[in-house]
């Protein structure tokens, strides 16, 4: 494959040892440019210490574009508290020029019908509209997740006539064991606003996996992420992939590791 370099993206949950300004120079050094925030991070906060300005100014700096803000949980269950949420994260991607905020379903055995999430996407949307930021609906493909099709995530998204996209995640679509059926006749390359990579070496059955099995794309990778990109874009699609490792490994890797692994992750997928 030949893929734009433009198009790669890097989620910090990569480096979650570096400070802010440090990942910057770690994504500049790779010579990209785009990079997906977290408000899981040790500090609890998408900016960590530093004020809006002062984020904006290492952004400008180092050439950055900050593609999303991960992520609004669990946007399916819109209660109150969940309201609020929302309005401070869309208040503060607009306020860093984030042009995205991913939303993630409930993730807690707990079964939210199809229609409550509709009624939840309908009830966010003008919220989105009024700060101008995207939204992505990922959809969770573990045994516990109340939203885990991509395929139906897109049928909801139409459904509640909502300007929201799908995002689809490597690892997710493998853990469900319905995704191969639906996927290739089913969906709409159009509807997909990011995608997220990952690599899995660990060979337990796939209902056990964990995000502490996600690691970078390799030869060994059982999700096979590389054959899902490959048919992404023979499907046309033409936007933004994300990498998006979640290992407690990652913190024990240094700066010069984690460049490796980007740097062999981008030339698998370009092989």
């Amino acid at each position: 494959m030949a893929i734009d370099p433009t198009r790669f993206c890097i989620n910090r949950k990569i480096a979650p040892r570096l400070t802010l300004e440090a990942f910057f120079q770690l994504v500049q050094r790779l010579g990209l440019s785009k990079v997906e925030l977290r408000n899981d991070m040790q500090s609890g906060k998408v900016t960590d210490d530093l004020s809006v300005a002062q984020l904006r100014a290492l952004a400008d700096k180092y050439h950055i574009e900050i593609v999303t803000i991960n992520a609004l949980y669990p946007f399916n269950r819109a209660d109150e508290a969940l309201l609020a949420k929302a309005d401070a994260l869309l208040q503060e991607a607009q306020a860093i020029g984030a042009k995205a905020l991913v939303m993630c379903p409930l993730n807690e055995g707990i079964e939210i019908s199809p229609q409550q999430t509709l009624e939840a996407l309908q009830v966010l949307a003008p919220r989105f509209e009024q700060y101008g930021i995207q939204g992505l609906v990922e959809p969770l493909g573990f045994p516990v997740s109340s939203l885990r099709s991509a395929v139906q995530t897109q049928k909801l998204i139409q459904q509640a006539k909502v300007p929201f996209k799908v995002l689809l995640d490597t690892f997710h679509h493998h853990l469900y064991e319905n995704a191969e059926n639906e996927f290739p006749q089913e969906i709409d390359i159009n509807h997909i606003g990011l995608v997220h990579l990952s690599g899995v070496e660990d060979t337990r059955p796939t209902a056990q996996l964990t995000d502490e099995e996600r690691i970078m794309l390799s030869d060994r990778d059982v999700l096979n992420s590389v054959a899902q990109v490959k048919r992404l874009e023979m499907l046309g699609y033409k936007g933004v992939y994300a990498f998006e490792p979640f290992s407690s490994e990652l913190e024990t890797w240094n700066i010069a590791e984690i460049e490796r692994q980007i740097r062999y992750s981008i030339e698998l997928l370009q092989a």
